[in-house]
């Protein structure tokens, strides 16, 4: 009996776009449930914050042991695991919303979030594997685009279905009596239920639909070398352009996790934009889909242009945008962190490529510590909500703008290849 040969690269990274699509939206998702919580369960910008400490925390944790799983299931059976596990934290939010215990909410997110992280495991290598080296950042950079679309339609669908009905003021809910102000926002922790039930059956279809798909087998990007020995995380911190790529992934996930997260309570305040938190996700909305149209440009611009140089550029123009925010007000102070998605949308995916360049049999272990790097949406975000709540939310933009001056260190000079590795052809 005959079997169907496996579909080509360019249907498996059409496949393999709909997974960056949906944790795209899975992720940029916090960034409405961060205000929705936080006027919930009363919290301060520091505590509002551990939303994303845990959902970026869980990369750090999970990282290694997902990388385990993707090794013993390959690529495929990986990314069908990582939708489940995904599935399985988002029905989480069910029974979080029904005790309405903030820790509920985070332990749902934990798990939705190791599932996620399974899934840049298996998929950031898998496109950079589809097709020529020379050509990976570009791929990648075209994968990350429907990422975007995730990130720009995932604040519109939380502001419609989460954030619609939150129609009262913290002071308007302090005014109500005790009974009424715990009904109110029962009802407010309940507005959660219906969208992630929604998307747990998204992603269990969609990890059926991953498995019935024969997408290539890719064996390149092993952990083993030729003689069968198992290569360490040390080996692949050895080289330069590894660790400094990690730092790099660490404070590029880090400053665009903590814009995104505070961009709704920051355009609310009276001196910036005065919005409301439902108005507010419409320029969230916008950071986002100038992200994904960025990156739809620079996976042309890539095939043209130095990934290094266009990195390097890119984070010089967001530092200078962050300070043109932080020493503004209305519009302009809008306006200028909106428009920090354009200049992020080519970053995660030049960053990762450049950060496992002519590894060979390496790539899967770098690929580990980038993904566990990601760490840093969790540790920044808290950070500057720390700084939000000690010296003001308007300034504590600065801590962005200088995780973006790192990465142009990262573009101009971090990210070369050297010893034997620099030897290789690309």
């Amino acid at each position: 009996m005959t079997t169907k040969p496996p579909v080509n690269n360019r249907v498996a990274l059409s496949v393999a776009t709909t997974i960056f699509f949906m944790w795209g939206f899975l992720t940029c998702l916090n960034d409405i449930l961060i205000p929705h919580l936080k006027a919930v369960f009363e919290l301060n910008f520091a505590q509002a914050m551990l939303v994303q400490f845990t959902f970026f925390g869980a990369y750090f944790l999970m990282s290694l042991p997902a990388e385990r799983l993707v090794d013993r299931l390959g690529y495929k059976n990986g990314i069908v695991a990582g939708l489940a596990i995904a599935g399985i934290g988002a029905l989480g939010f069910w029974p979080a919303s029904e005790l309405r215990i903030y820790g509920a909410f985070l332990g749902a997110l934990f798990v939705l979030a190791s599932g996620i992280t399974v899934l840049q495991v298996a998929a950031n290598p898998y496109v950079s594997l589809l097709g020529p080296e020379r050509s990976a950042s570009s791929r990648l950079t075209l994968a990350q685009a429907f990422n975007s679309l995730g990130t720009a339609i995932a604040p519109l669908f939380g502001g419609w279905l989460i954030l619609a009905n939150a129609v009262k003021s913290s002071e308007q809910i302090e005014a109500l009596p005790q009974v009424e102000q715990l009904a109110y926002r029962a009802q407010e922790a309940q507005a959660v239920q219906g969208p992630y039930l929604g998307l747990a059956v998204v992603l269990f279809l969609l990890a059926v639909f991953v498995y019935l798909f024969r997408l290539p087998s890719l064996t390149e990007a092993t952990e083993k070398g030729d003689a069968g020995h198992r290569h360490t995380l040390g080996e692949a911190l050895r080289h330069r352009h590894v660790l400094f790529g990690v730092l790099a992934i660490f404070f590029y996930v880090g400053a665009e996790v903590s814009i995104g997260s505070l961009m709704v309570n920051y355009f609310a305040m009276p001196e910036i934009g005065g919005f409301s938190e439902a108005q507010a996700t419409h320029y969230v909305s916008a950071y986002w889909t100038l992200a994904m149209i960025g990156r739809f440009i620079g996976s042309a611009l890539l095939a043209r242009i130095s990934p290094r140089l266009l990195l390097s550029l890119f984070a010089l123009v967001n530092a200078l945008l962050l300070v043109v925010s932080v020493s503004s007000t209305g519009m302009t102070a809008v306006y200028s962190l909106v428009a920090i998605g354009l200049f992020n949308s080519i970053m995660f995916p030049t960053i990762f490529a450049l950060g496992i360049e002519r590894l060979g049999p390496l790539t899967g272990r770098a690929s580990s510590l980038l993904v566990m790097a990601i760490v840093g949406g969790a540790i920044v975000p808290y950070v500057q909500g720390l700084l939000a709540d000690g010296v003001g939310l308007h300034p504590s933009f600065l801590l962005p703008a200088a995780c973006y001056l790192y990465i142009v260190f990262y573009g101009l000079w971090g990210s070369r290849v050297r010893g034997d590795l620099a030897e290789r052809k690309a």
